[in-house]
C-alpha cells in the first residue's frame, strides 16, 4: 500500500491545527484540514493523533475507531510543532531537577542580571528557579592572559587558555548527587565557569551522573557552547527541565499507533524553523516550536502578483494573547538568546516578536487612558461574549463594531464549548455601556458603545504596529519596501487597520487566503488562504535542519583566516555526517556558513553569514569572502555608526545544513472562472470615521477559489478559520490560488492633509483614544532610540541663552553638569538633538547614556574620596558635538573637553581626563546616532499628524500624569485620616550622620503637594552631595510607583501637582555649583527615595545603595559595576532577594565576560544569607560578591547603609548592614568603611556584602 499522506500539525495551547495532503504529484493532491480542541479528555487522549485518525477516516472513507491503534499504513511523514514546552515552562510543570556549579556561585542564575523586570514595581516578582537542588562542585579553570601562560596551561575549544585551579573534586561530588538523586529527582543539568572553552570537567560530571542513573544529563558544553555562564546556565536548566515532558509527550503519542510508526517519518518544528527527527527533538530548541511554523508558511508562500523580483516580508501572526511579529528577507533572521517566562533561552531561534495583544487582551479606562492588555480573558471565562461571565477583549470589541459575524462564528475558531450558542451580542453591549459611561462621566464626553470599542481597536493596533517599527525602522530597514503578511485567527480582521496605522501613507495592503502583510507607507499586504491554521501549513514546507556552532576566540585578521576556514569546513563534515545519519542525501541538502563577530569591547555580537560565489569551492569561496565588510555593512545598518578604531573579534563559528526534499510544493486549484462571486448576506458594519453602521456585503471564501474576483471595500469575506475585514477605500483580489490581495485603492487624506487645509487652524480638544494612540507611539519613539534614558520631551533642561540664535538644524549638543546643566552626575553624559519645522525648534530629543570613564582622580571616575567636581572628571556645561552647518562631529573639540586640557583641580595641579578616550567617542556617536533616529521618527509623527496635533498631545500626556498623580495624593490623604491640609514626615540618616528629612504636605482642596526638605543637613565636604535634578528625579519615580497603570508614561506631569523646597543657603540636597556630587545620584537618590517612600508608608526600606565598584590603572582602564541588594518588603509581599532597585536597574556582567576582559577572578557571586528582615513580610537578601585581583590596580568603593541599617515597617525588622572587606595575601583582612580608594597587589581579595532589605509587618510568635 503506497504511502501518501502527509499530516502537519500544530499542537497549541488551545486549539490543535491539522493541514494534511494527499496524493503523490501536484495534480492529484486532495487537501484536509482540521481544527480540534487540544484538551478534551471525554472525547479523545490526544489531539494530534485524534486529528491524525479523523484526516485517514476523511481520506480513506474507512472507520478507524477510537479504542484501536491508529493505522500508519497510509503515512507518509507527520510532521508537528508544539507549545508542549513552552506551556512546561510558563505553568513550571517540568522535570524535578538539580543544578551542578561551579562552587561559589550557587545563587547565580538566581540573580541572574540583577535586573527587575518592571522598573516601577515596589513588588518584584519572578517565577521559580527550573531547579530545585543545587549542588556545588569544587572545581574552579581560571582564563589565562597571554602575558601570564605557563607550559600547563591547556587550550580550549575556542582558543583561549585555560589553567586548572581546583581540579574536579568526584568523591565529594558523587556523595552529593547521590544524595540528590535518592530524593527522586532524574534530570540534571550542569554549568560550569568556562566550561564553553574548557569542557572535560563537564564530561567528567555527565559519566558520573549517567553512572548514578540519572536520565537526564544536560551538560552546558554541549547544549550551548557560548561565553556567558548565566544565559548557558539557564538554558541547560531549561533543556534539563523540559526534555523529560517532551520525552514523555512523545511517548504517549506515539503509543496510540500501529506497530509499523517506524516506518512513518517522523519530524518536529524547533525554535529556528527547521525541522528535526523525533529523536532529536529537545527542550532546549523547543520553545518557538508552535510559532516558527508560521514564519516558515508566510516566507514559502507570500507571493504578491506583478512584482518584478520578491520583497522582503513583514509577518503578522494575531493570536488569542499575544501577536507575533517577524521578519524574512530570503533567509530567516535568527537571533541566539531571547526571554520566555523569565527564563533567558540561549539558541538559535527565529526572531520572533511578541506583544501582550491579541484577540483575547482585557480592555480596560486608567488614568484617562484606554489600555489593552497585558492580561487575557484565556479561554477561561473567556470575553464577554462567551456568555461565561468574562470580561471585556479585543473580540468583544470586534464583535461590538461588526467585525466578527456572529451567525459566521464557530465553537472553534472562538474557543466556545456550545456548538450552536450564538456569541452574546446584547451582553458584550451591556458591558460596554457599562465602561462607557465611566468614560463619558469621566471625560464629559458622550462616546457611543461603538466609538468606545472602536477606540479600543486603534489603541490595540497601535500596540501591535511596535513591534513591526522595531523589526524594521529600528534595525535600518525601509518600511516600505516590505510586503506584509497577516496570519492566526484575529489578523485578517485588522489588517487594513493595521496598514493605515503604520502610516498616514500607507497606499497597498495584500492578503491571501486568510494572511495579511503590511508596513508604514506600505505598498503590499498578503494574507494566505490557510491564514487562520499558517502554522500548520507551514510545517508541510519546512526544511529539516542541523544547526551547530563552535565557540572561538580570536581577532579577524588575515593570519587568522586560514584557520578560521579550516574549523567551518570540519565543522561542516559534522554537520553533513549529522545529516546522513538522519537519512538526508547530500544533493538536496545546503550549506551556510557564519562567523559571529563583534567589535572589541562591545557585547553586541552579529551572526555574519558568508556569500559564496558559484563555480568556487567551498574553501576557496570562504578564503575569499569578506567577512569584515559584510559585519561592517550590517552594524552600520542596525546602528547608524561604525567603531572604527576597535578591531574585530570572533566569538563563534556556525554551520547550519538544510534538507530540502524536492516534493515541497503547495497544491493550487487548477480551473479559473471569469464569473464574479455574488455576496452570501449582508451585515452591519461600524465606520468609526462616521460615527454611523452601514450595511456591508459578506463573501465566502470557498465560494471564490475558483474563481479570479475582485472585492471593493468595504466588505466581510468569511475563511474557513478567519474573517477578513476589507475597509472603505480598500480592495481585495483573489488570486488564482485562493489567497487574497488587498490595496488601498483611494488613500484618504491625513489629519495633518485635514489640519493643513483648514484656513484657521482648529483647537485640538483631548480625545482619550488618540490620546492612548499617542502614549504608544511616543514610546515606541524612545524604544526605536535605542536607549533605556531615550526620551522625547517638550522642553528639555538646557539653557537657551547660551546659545542665543546660534542653533541651526543638523546641530547636536552634549552636557553633563550636574549643577549647571541639570545633569545627575559627570559620568551621566546627555547628548540632545534639536527638532527643527519650518526654521525653527519644536522640540528636543535626547539620550543619557553612563560613561565608563570620564577622568578625575580615580579609574572609572566614581572617586569614593572626592571633595570637588574637578576631581570627578570633565564637566561639560554645553558644548556643540556636531555642527549642524558643516555635518562634522568635532571631535577634537570633545576630546580636549573630555582630556581636560588646560583644567587645573582645587589645588592648582593639572586635572585628570578620561582614561578612555576611544569608548567616550565611540559612545558619543552612537548617542548622535540614536538621537537622528528620534528625529527622524518626530518628523514623521508631525507629517502624519501636524505639528499643532502632536504639540497639543505632548501636553495632554502631560496632563494625564498630572491628573494620575492629583488623584493618588487625594486617594493617600483620605487613606490615612488627614484632614484637609495634612502632612506626614519622614526622615533618616546618611552613613556620615547627614540628615535627611522630608515633611509632605497634602492639600486635598487642589489635590497638590509640598515636598519639604527641610532640615536636611549641609552640603557635605565629600561627594554625597545630590544635586536638585537627582531628587527631582526620586520624586518623580516614587509617584510612578504609586501611580496604577503601566501604559501611563513618565513624564514631567507627574511633577505639575508638586512643589519642592530645598533649606535655604544650599544644603545636602542643593549644593554649590563646585561641589562633588559622585555618590549623590548614586547614594544618595536612594537614600532619599527611601524616606519617600516611608512617608507614605509604601514599602520597608530597600538596601538603600548601588554598591559603586570601580577598579583599574592607567594601562587597563577602568571596570565599573553596580551590585545588587535586598528589596524591601511591603504589604503584601516579601522582598526580592539580589536584585537591583529604585533608582537603578543595571545589569552585572556576566562573570566569564569579566574574567575575559580584567585579570581578577570572581570567586563567588551569591545571596547573602540572614541579611534580609524578620517579619510577616520578609525583607530581601543582599548578596555576597568576592573579586581576586590577578595584578595590581586601583579599586574604589561607594556605598551606603554601612552604617545605619535598612528600615522595617510597621514592626517589620531591618535589613542588615552592608560591609565591605579586603583580604591580603598574608591573610589580613581589613574593614574599607562605605567610601574608600586601595591600591591593590596581585593576590588581594575584596568582598562586597550588600544590604539586605527592610521587612514589612511584625514576625508571627
Amino acid at each position: 500500500m503506497q504511502r501518501s499522506i502527509r499530516v502537519s500539525i500544530d499542537r497549541g495551547g488551545t486549539f490543535t491545527d491539522v493541514y494534511a495532503e494527499m496524493g503523490t504529484s501536484a495534480s492529484d493532491v486532495q487537501v484536509k484540514v482540521i481544527k480540534l480542541l487540544s484538551e478534551d479528555p471525554a472525547n479523545y487522549p490526544d489531539a494530534p493523533r485524534e486529528g491524525i485518525r479523523r484526516i485517514l477516516e476523511e481520506f480513506t472513507g474507512i472507520p478507524h475507531p477510537r479504542n484501536q491503534p491508529v493505522d500508519t499504513s497510509r503515512l507518509e511523514y507527520i510532521r508537528m510543532g508544539t507549545t508542549v514546552a513552552t506551556n512546561a515552562l510558563l505553568e513550571r510543570n517540568g522535570e524535578r531537577t538539580a543544578l551542578v556549579i561551579t562552587k561559589g556561585f550557587r545563587d547565580l542564575l538566581y540573580i541572574g542580571n540583577q535586573s527587575r523586570p518592571k522598573i516601577f514595581d515596589l513588588e518584584i516578582t519572578s517565577p521559580d528557579m527550573l531547579y530545585e537542588e543545587v549542588v556545588e562542585v569544587n572545581e574552579r579553570v581560571q582564563l589565562v592572559f597571554e602575558n601570564d601562560r605557563r607550559p600547563t596551561d591547556i587550550r580550549g575549544v575556542s582558543g583561549d587558555y585555560v589553567r586548572v585551579l581546583d581540579p574536579l573534586d568526584l568523591v565529594d561530588l558523587r556523595a552529593q548527587l547521590s544524595a540528590v538523586r535518592a530524593k527522586g529527582i532524574k534530570s540534571v543539568a550542569v554549568v560550569l565557569v568556562h566550561s564553553y572553552t574548557f569542557t572535560q570537567h563537564e564530561q567528567q560530571i555527565g559519566s558520573l551522573a549517567n553512572e548514578l542513573g540519572f536520565s537526564q544529563i544536560s551538560l552546558s558544553s554541549e547544549i550551548m557552547p557560548m561565553i556567558k555562564m548565566v544565559p548557558r546556565g539557564f538554558t541547560s536548566c531549561a533543556d534539563a527541565y523540559l526534555t523529560p515532558v517532551i520525552k514523555d509527550y512523545l511517548h504517549s503519542f506515539c503509543s496510540g499507533f500501529d506497530s509499523n510508526l517506524n516506518d512513518v517519518k517522523i519530524s518536529f518544528m524547533q525554535s529556528d524553523g527547521g525541522l528535526t527527527p523525533m529523536s532529536s527533538f529537545f527542550g532546549n530548541r523547543a520553545i518557538l516550536s508552535g510559532p516558527a511554523g508560521g514564519v516558515v508558511g508566510y516566507a514559502r508562500t507570500t507571493r504578491p502578483p506583478r512584482l518584478p523580483a520578491p520583497l522582503p516580508v513583514i509577518g503578522f501572526d494575531m493570536g488569542g494573547t499575544s501577536t507575533d511579529v517577524s521578519r524574512y528577507d530570503g533567509t530567516f533572521e535568527h537571533v541566539f538568546e531571547s526571554v520566555t517566562a523569565n527564563v533567558p533561552i540561549r539558541a538559535p531561534q527565529l526572531d520572533i516578536q511578541t506583544v501582550a495583544a491579541g484577540g483575547g487582551s482585557r480592555l480596560f479606562y486608567k488614568n484617562q487612558l484606554f489600555v489593552v492588555g497585558p492580561e487575557s480573558v484565556r479561554a477561561h471565562p473567556g470575553p464577554v461574549c462567551y456568555r461565561k461571565n468574562g470580561y471585556l477583549s479585543v473580540t468583544d470589541a470586534n464583535l461590538v463594531t461588526g467585525r466578527i459575524v456572529p451567525q459566521r462564528s464557530t465553537k472553534y475558531s472562538f474557543g466556545r464549548v456550545v456548538e450552536n450558542e450564538p456569541l452574546d451580542v446584547e451582553g458584550t453591549r451591556k458591558a460596554f455601556q457599562t465602561l462607557s459611561d465611566e468614560i463619558n462621566a469621566s471625560q464629559q464626553t458622550a462616546y457611543s458603545v461603538e466609538a468606545i470599542a472602536s477606540g479600543f481597536l486603534r489603541v490595540a493596533n497601535e500596540a501591535m504596529c511596535r513591534p513591526i517599527r522595531n523589526l524594521t525602522q529600528m534595525r535600518g530597514f525601509d518600511i516600505t519596501t516590505h510586503v506584509l503578511a497577516c496570519f492566526g485567527g484575529a489578523g485578517p480582521q485588522h489588517a487594513c487597520s493595521i496598514a493605515k496605522a503604520l502610516g498616514y501613507d500607507v497606499v497597498e495592503a495584500y492578503v491571501v487566503g486568510g494572511l495579511t502583510i503590511w508596513l508604514h507607507r506600505m505598498s503590499k499586504v498578503y494574507i494566505q488562504r490557510y491564514s487562520g491554521i499558517l502554522s500548520a501549513y507551514g510545517l508541510s514546507l519546512a526544511d529539516s535542519v542541523i544547526d551547530k556552532q563552535w565557540p572561538a576566540s580570536c581577532p579577524y585578521v588575515a593570519s587568522e583566516k586560514p584557520s578560521l576556514v579550516a574549523k567551518l569546513q570540519s565543522l561542516a563534515s559534522v554537520v553533513l555526517a549529522d545529516l546522513k545519519a538522519e537519512g538526508f542525501d547530500e544533493t538536496h541538502s545546503t550549506l551556510e556558513y557564519f562567523l559571529n563577530l563583534r567589535y572589541e569591547g562591545t557585547d553586541t555580537a552579529l551572526m555574519t553569514r558568508a556569500v559564496l560565489p558559484a563555480g568556487t569551492s567551498v574553501q576557496a569561496g570562504l578564503l575569499a569572502f569578506d567577512f569584515d565588510t559584510a559585519f561592517t555593512t550590517k552594524y552600520q545598518q542596525e546602528f547608524g555608526f561604525l567603531l572604527h578604531a576597535r578591531s574585530v573579534l570572533v566569538d563563534d563559528i556556525r554551520v547550519r545544513g538544510t534538507f530540502s526534499p524536492p516534493s515541497n510544493s503547495q497544491s493550487t486549484p487548477t480551473t479559473i472562472s471569469t464569473t464574479s462571486a455574488s455576496p452570501h448576506a449582508t451585515t452591519p458594519l461600524y465606520f468609526d470615521e462616521l460615527n454611523a453602521w452601514k450595511p456591508v456585503p459578506v463573501y465566502l471564501h470557498s465560494e471564490m477559489l475558483h474563481t479570479q474576483t475582485v472585492v471593493q471595500g468595504p466588505a466581510i469575506i468569511m475563511q474557513n478559520q478567519a474573517t477578513v475585514v476589507v475597509e472603505s477605500e480598500w480592495t481585495a483580489e483573489i488570486l488564482p490560488n485562493g489567497d487574497l490581495y488587498l490595496y488601498l485603492s483611494a488613500p484618504s487624506s491625513s489629519l495633518a492633509d485635514q489640519v493643513h487645509d483648514q484656513d484657521v487652524a482648529p483647537v485640538v480638544v483631548m480625545d482619550p483614544i488618540q490620546l492612548s494612540v499617542f502614549s504608544h507611539r511616543f514610546m515606541g519613539i524612545a524604544e526605536q532610540m535605542g536607549r533605556t534614558l531615550a526620551r522625547t520631551s517638550v522642553s528639555v533642561n538646557i539653557k537657551m541663552q547660551h546659545w542665543g540664535h546660534d542653533i541651526v538644524e543638523g546641530d547636536v549638543l552634549v552636557s553633563n553638569h550636574p549643577q549647571l546643566a541639570g545633569g545627575s552626575h559627570l559620568p551621566d553624559i546627555t547628548v540632545m538633538t534639536p527638532v527643527f519645522e519650518s526654521g525653527r525648534i519644536v522640540f528636543f530629543v535626547a539620550s543619557r547614556g553612563h560613561h565608563a570613564d570620564i577622568g578625575g582622580i580615580a579609574p572609572g571616575s566614581m572617586p569614593p574620596l572626592s571633595k570637588t567636581l574637578t576631581e570627578e572628571g570633565a564637566a561639560i556645561v554645553a558644548f556643540k558635538l556636531v555642527d549642524g552647518r558643516s555635518g562634522q562631529f568635532q571631535e577634537q573639540g570633545i576630546t580636549d573637553i573630555l582630556l581636560q586640557k588646560g583644567k587645573v583641580d582645587s589645588n592648582g595641579r593639572p586635572a585628570i581626563g578620561t582614561r578612555n578616550l576611544r569608548d567616550n567617542l565611540s559612545d558619543l556617536k552612537a548617542q548622535v546616532a540614536a538621537n537622528q533616529r528620534g528625529v527622524l521618527l518626530m518628523h514623521d509623527l508631525i507629517a502624519e499628524y501636524s505639528l499643532q496635533v502632536v504639540t497639543a498631545y505632548m501636553y495632554f500626556i502631560q496632563e494625564s500624569a498630572e491628573k494620575a498623580v492629583r488623584n493618588m495624593l487625594h486617594t493617600f490623604s483620605l487613606a490615612q485620616h488627614l484632614p484637609e491640609v495634612g502632612s506626614v514626615s519622614a526622615e533618616d540618616f546618611m552613613d556620615d550622620g547627614t540628615r535627611l528629612a522630608l515633611k509632605i504636605t497634602i492639600d486635598r482642596r487642589t489635590d497638590s503637594a509640598i515636598f519639604d526638605f527641610t532640615g536636611t543637613g549641609a552640603e557635605v565636604y565629600g561627594n554625597i552631595n545630590a544635586p536638585p535634578a537627582v531628587t527631582y528625579s526620586a520624586i518623580i519615580y516614587c509617584l510612578r510607583c504609586l501611580l496604577d497603570g503601566d501604559d501611563l508614561p513618565l513624564n514631567q506631569g507627574c511633577l505639575t501637582p508638586i512643589q519642592v523646597i530645598f533649606p535655604e543657603n544650599g544644603s545636602i540636597l542643593n549644593p554649590s555649583s563646585t561641589a562633588a556630587v559622585v555618590g549623590g545620584n548614586v547614594t544618595t537618590s536612594q537614600r532619599v527615595t527611601d524616606v519617600i517612600f516611608l512617608a507614605f508608608r509604601a514599602c520597608a526600606a530597600s538596601q538603600g545603595c548601588m554598591n559603586n565598584l570601580t577598579f583599574g590603572s592607567s594601562t587597563l582602564g577602568g571596570y565599573y559595576e553596580t551590585i545588587a541588594g535586598g528589596a524591601g518588603a511591603g504589604p503584601h509581599w516579601h522582598g526580592r532577594s539580589g536584585v537591583h532597585t529604585h533608582m537603578t536597574n543595571t545589569r552585572i556582567t556576566d562573570p566569564e565576560i569579566l574574567e575575559k576582559r580584567y585579570p581578577v577572578l570572581l570567586n563567588a557571586f551569591g545571596l547573602r544569607q540572614g541579611s534580609g528582615g524578620v517579619g510577616k513580610f520578609a525583607g530581601g537578601e543582599g548578596v555576597h560578591r568576592e573579586l581576586k585581583f590577578l595584578v595590581p590596580m586601583t579599586v574604589s568603593i561607594l556605598s551606603e547603609r554601612r552604617a545605619f541599617q535598612p528600615y522595617g515597617l510597621y514592626g517589620g525588622g531591618p535589613g542588615a548592614r552592608g560591609h565591605n572587606l579586603l583580604t591580603y595575601t598574608d591573610g589580613r583582612t581589613i574593614n574599607l568603611g562605605g567610601k574608600n580608594t586601595v591600591e591593590v597587589l596581585a593576590g588581594d581579595v575584596l568582598t562586597i556584602l550588600s544590604p539586605g532589605g527592610g521587612a514589612y509587618g511584625a514576625a508571627t510568635p
